[in-house]
């Protein structure tokens, strides 16, 4: 298993960041100049909220603080197994993602 995802509503800082990002998604699926691509998160810059042009995408290993660990229950431990099943069968399948993809229920 890799680094444990964080949950929904974490801040974090990424690396040479200047500025707090909330989590408020994860394992998004979405094209760039060099296409498709999975992301670990989808943040927003805090306290400002979402705004779909300001949204970034992340990976676990660009995070360089955690301020702030957001909420974590039952259902995010059963989230967790989920997705880290599912992250497997990305890697394991290799067939082409659906454009703008996210993960979820």
């Amino acid at each position: 298993m890799t680094e444990q995802i964080l949950p929904l509503g974490t801040i974090v800082y990424l690396q040479e960041g200047t500025a707090k990002l909330m989590i408020v998604g994860r394992g998004a699926v979405f094209n760039d100049d060099e296409g498709q691509k999975i992301s670990d998160y989808v943040g927003v810059v805090y306290p400002n909220g979402i705004d779909p042009n300001d949204a970034l995408f992340f990976n676990h290993d660009d995070i360089d603080e955690v301020v702030f660990k957001g909420y974590s229950d039952d259902e995010e431990i059963r989230y967790l197994k989920v997705y880290e099943d599912w992250k497997q069968s990305l890697e394991n399948d290799k067939s082409p993602l659906e454009e703008n993809q996210t993960f979820g229920f």
